[in-house]
């Protein structure tokens, strides 16, 4: 049953108070208004601003507060009606409060009334529970936000130097662009568009997620700046990916495929790891949120918890999204202890996380990345937490010239001038990002002489340098024997 079905059913049942956990006063308003039409019954609005509206009683002034005066006047109110009163949360810690409406519960069964409190969270005192109902009132679906790309495309049709013409291809990704918005951010949002790009665009409907994220301190948005074209070699890896770009449409759905739910990423550090998981949310065309493990433990008693849930509501309002959490082990660090050192914060942290992981069905593809694989915990690594667990080695010689090539690129450099096969035979056992330090400390050199870059400057930054599977050799070749029975190979070389 949807929102709207439920609070019309609660009201045909003589519900006496509904909590209404919703930001969209003006579509719970609408909602509630047709409802009001269906059942003949009147209904009034109260706000701390506006008193209610339209009046009910005699209009005398009390001295009572506005929010007692106002539920003194739905005591008080003829039978069918209803009643919304928005934010009323912040009053529901007085207990007068708490009591006037155990008293209005009572009497309001009896009769043709309903009453809903509209608020943004839900914040309901224990006395209340038994006495409220509470529904969840979502943000729109594909289905509205359609029609609201209609009614917009509509009104701009003949309008001099717009184009109001969008292919299916262009109108289903807008919507799926647009879930997670309010119905007033997607009006922004398409409007912003109208107004920069002469036409609805992705591309505004992204900026106004933007803001979302800005706003929770738990989340970083990542712009889509690096492509598969930016990682050298993980052949296997890159086509794994690829297959599943479609995953996330409607079509997919029908041919039976469930949404993807991600890819843990284990390997060497400076292999690339970070570099694909930026680069799969511009493959997909998915905005990247990033979650930093650290902001989401608290110092007060459940805050951690509901940081981590509030979390991954807002990636799920933002979905189809890319997840991004990295070093994996490193967030949830100490878990094994956090009976003693936290009183068990971490491990009830990562056990939330660990469940929407299992059940999730929105489309948030979780992209995991980790170095250390003996403090990854075994519940983790099962199989329905990811669908598949990759290990990223060291680049081997092929692939380290397609990353020498594709830095001395990147820096206005001919690859077949400095030798990138050449400088690949001499930086055996060095990473990817090893061999990007290589190109920058060789141009450093050359900048500082005042002269062009040349190839004996990278052969020397080679010769310095130590590279980091010589200094941990023995980690190095644990994480491989790991790899070789629990993970998937990233490119076609030898683990």
């Amino acid at each position: 049953m949807d929102a709207a079905r439920e609070l019309e059913v609660l009201a045909r049942a003589k519900y006496p108070i509904v909590y209404v956990v919703s930001w969209e006063e003006r579509r719970v308003e609408g909602v509630l208004a047709e409802i009001g039409g269906k059942l003949d019954r009147k209904l009034h609005t109260w706000s701390v601003t506006q008193g209610m509206r339209p009046k009910l009683g005699s209009g005398v002034k009390t001295s009572l507060p506005p929010e007692l005066e106002a539920l003194a006047q739905i005591h008080e109110a003829p039978e069918f009606t209803l009643f919304l009163l928005k934010d009323f949360h912040p009053y529901l810690k007085d207990p007068r409060v708490v009591r006037l409406l155990r008293d209005l519960a009572s009497r309001l069964r009896g009769r043709s009334q309903t009453l809903y409190l509209l608020a943004p969270s839900l914040n309901l005192p224990v006395e209340l529970e038994k006495d409220i109902s509470v529904v969840e009132y979502p943000l729109p679906g594909p289905e509205e936000i359609s029609q609201q790309v209609e009614v917009v495309l509509e009104s701009v049709k003949g309008m001099k130097g717009v184009d109001a013409a969008v292919s299916p291809e262009e109108r289903e990704l807008i919507v799926k662009s647009a879930q997670g918005l309010t119905a007033d951010e997607i009006e922004s949002a398409l409007a912003r568009s109208l107004v920069e790009a002469k036409r609805l665009s992705v591309d505004q409907i992204i900026e106004e997620k933007k803001q979302i994220v800005r706003k929770t301190g738990m989340l970083s948005f990542y712009p889509a700046e690096y492509g598969f074209e930016d990682v050298g070699g993980q052949d296997l890896l890159k086509d794994w990916l690829q297959k599943r770009r479609r995953s996330f449409t409607d079509a997919a759905r029908e041919f039976g495929i469930p949404y993807p739910k991600g890819v843990l990423l284990i390997g060497v550090q400076g292999c690339g790891k970070s570099l694909v998981a930026k680069a799969i949310a511009s493959a997909y065309s998915l905005p990247m949120l990033k979650m930093d493990v650290g902001r989401i433990f608290g110092s007060l008693v459940g805050q951690s918890e509901e940081n981590m849930r509030r979390a991954i509501r807002i990636a799920e309002s933002l979905s189809p999204c890319v997840l991004w959490i990295d070093e994996l082990e490193k967030g949830f660090a100490g878990m094994s202890g956090s009976g003693i050192s936290d009183s068990g914060t971490t491990a009830r942290v990562f056990s939330t996380f660990l469940t929407w992981m299992q059940e999730k069905t929105q489309p948030v593809f979780l992209v995991a990345t980790g170095n250390d694989v003996s403090a990854l915990p075994p519940e983790l690594l099962r199989k329905g937490r990811f669908d598949e667990i990759f290990f990223i080695d060291l680049p081997d010689l092929k692939e380290r010239v397609e990353i020498f090539e594709i830095h001395l690129e990147k820096r206005k450099r001919s690859p077949k001038k400095y030798k990138a096969d050449k400088l690949a035979e001499l930086s055996d056992g060095f990473s990817g990002a090893e061999i990007e330090q290589l190109v920058i400390s060789g141009l450093n050199h050359a900048f500082s002489d005042e002269r062009e870059l040349r190839y004996s400057d990278i052969v020397d930054e080679i010769e310095q340098q130590v590279p980091l599977s010589r200094m941990m050799s023995e980690e190095v070749q644990s994480l491989r024997e790991w790899a070789r029975l629990r993970a998937r190979p990233a490119s076609k070389r030898e683990v």
